[in-house]
């Protein structure tokens, strides 16, 4: 399915039965991330991680459940700092886990430090602002 549609109620092109809308976090590599910044329509959290670091573990099962709550109304990437280096010094990140929440093609919002699921859905949630430059 094309990221555009990924939040959407699909339905399958051979059983014809419905596809509900991705609630699991989705791990991304550079293109994929650059992909969702061009064409998600809906906000999207995205978890910079990597698996030795206690904190992140922690937070594993918080941005699940983000992702479970608000499918079909945001999407959740997992960027693992170890294996894509280049996006977490794209986006200066210094501590894991770090969050950031885009909208519109643009970053809306980024925090270091573990969270829970609803202080995430309250970013997710939030209005959009627009800066006026």
């Amino acid at each position: 399915m094309p990221i555009a549609r990924l939040p959407e109620t699909g339905t399958c092109g051979r059983c014809k039965q419905p596809l509900p809308a991705i609630a699991e976090p989705i791990e991304a590599d550079a293109a994929l991330f650059d992909e969702v910044m061009r064409d998600a329509r809906v906000p999207v959290l995205v978890d910079f991680w990597a698996a030795w670091c206690g904190p992140c573990r922690m937070a594993a099962p918080e941005v699940a459940t983000v992702a479970r709550d608000l499918a079909g109304q945001a999407l959740v990437l997992k960027v693992n700092t170890e294996q894509q280096p280049g996006l977490a010094q794209r986006f200066q990140i210094r501590g894991i886990p770090n969050f950031m929440v885009i909208k519109n093609g643009r970053v809306a919002f980024q925090q270091a430090g573990l969270v829970r699921a609803a202080e995430m859905k309250r970013w997710l949630q939030a209005p959009a602002t627009h800066s006026h430059a």
